[in-house]
């Protein structure tokens, strides 16, 4: 195990998130351009395609952690048979469900049942794709493709980093992590978009009403509320992971090889008409 492994065991991970969080979502000028002129300059933040490109026009950490992208930023891919991303970031894992179980890093898988709880039920044998998103990129998750939201999952749970040395090392990450599952539904049937918490994560946000996290308590919560491919659903309060998974022979996806970079609106791969 890893020494930075050992030190997430260690800390008081919900606690440091929680302070995090007080800190990010304070309009103190001092404190806010403080933690986002250093936050900028850490992790090289390019704001050229942002609605508001001066780091002085956000009032919180929180406001320029999430901030809008230009309208024209991220095109959606069109076609009715297309699936696009629903975030920027970059490939961690994505292929088959064999039966349950999805494959976490080299050397480490989970189970969907252990992941989504009852929403998983109907994507065995199916295809999933694991978007791991960096500290600096854009911050908003958005739909894969039209559909109607049937039901929410908040899942309590710790708060590991899910970064690449951390899905390493740890079994079962993303099904220890905090998370809200969504499941869909769809033309070509269930679909399912996971937002996984992570450390220093002060918030998962949705653009609908539902639990609040942290999550206390496994809530679940149904809906019937319509959205287009494209349409932002919701957004972390720092970096984290979106996990979707499609039914059986449903979807056959790109060629997304582990480590390759990936923006919302681009193609994820297409309905399967056959």
């Amino acid at each position: 195990m890893s020494w930075f492994v050992r030190l997430q065991n260690a800390l008081p991970q919900h606690g440091l998130s929680r302070i995090a969080g007080r800190l990010a979502e304070s309009e103190n000028e001092f404190i806010s351009q403080l933690l986002i002129q250093g936050f900028a300059e850490i992790y090289d933040v390019d704001l050229d395609e942002a609605e508001h490109d001066d780091v002085d026009d956000y009032d919180s950490f929180n406001a320029f952690f999430t901030r809008a992208l230009e309208d024209d930023a991220r095109p959606v891919a069109p076609g009715d048979g297309t699936i696009v991303c629903p975030a920027d970031g970059q490939i961690s894992q994505a292929g088959k469900i064999d039966r349950d179980t999805l494959l976490q890093a080299k050397g480490h898988s989970y189970r969907l049942a252990s992941l989504a709880g009852p929403l998983g039920a109907g994507l065995e044998n199916g295809t999933f794709c694991t978007i791991y998103l960096a500290p600096r990129d854009y911050h908003r998750v958005h739909l894969p493709y039209d559909a109607t939201l049937e039901s929410t999952f908040a899942i309590p749970g710790a708060l590991f980093s899910v970064n690449a040395t951390t899905e390493a090392g740890i079994e079962g990450l993303f099904c220890r992590n905090e998370r809200l599952v969504c499941r869909f539904e769809t033309a070509f049937g269930p679909m399912l978009v996971i937002l996984v918490g992570a450390l220093i994560v002060a918030s998962i946000e949705t653009v609908w009403d539902g639990p609040q996290s942290p999550y206390r308590q496994e809530i679940r919560t149904e809906y019937l509320l319509g959205y287009e491919k494209g349409d932002e659903i919701g957004r972390f309060l720092l970096g984290s992971t979106v996990i979707t998974c499609f039914p059986q022979g449903a979807v056959e996806l790109d060629d997304l090889e582990p480590g390759k970079r990936v923006r919302m609106g681009e193609v994820l791969g297409r309905i399967n008409r056959g």
